[in-house]
């Protein structure tokens, strides 16, 4: 059973003054960015409809995924970029302090003020 989907940036480049990253030139409606402290627990919860991805731009996250009776956790450092499919539960916790970029390809927050989360 398929949990997550590791993804690759659509483009990288590094030099003497650093690194960028462009993780996708499209096919995602909604970015955020979430900043966790150490000890956090988040999540617990699954989408209907959106495809949910995550960047990993500093720290470390463990993510316990659930489908169909069945789980897996996951730890994914700095650099790592993996999306999450609509049905599969995910809840993180947060060895240390954490930023990730969030991005779905379609907006949890509908024109109608419902949302697409659902507890686990």
């Amino acid at each position: 059973m398929a949990f997550y989907r590791i993804l690759t940036p659509d483009f990288e480049h590094a030099d003497e003054r650093g690194k960028l990253s462009q993780l996708t030139h499209g096919g995602y409606e909604q970015i955020n960015v979430l900043s966790s402290k150490k000890g956090v627990t988040r999540g617990g919860h699954y989408h209907r409809i959106s495809r949910e991805a995550f960047f990993v731009a500093d720290g470390s996250v463990e993510v316990t995924f659930a489908k169909d009776g069945e789980s897996k956790t996951e730890t994914f450092a700095k650099g790592a970029f993996f999306e999450i499919p609509p049905f599969v539960s995910h809840s993180m916790f947060f060895p240390e302090d954490c930023i990730l970029v969030a991005l779905y390809d379609i907006p949890v927050e509908r024109d109608d003020g419902t949302k697409d989360i659902y507890p686990a």
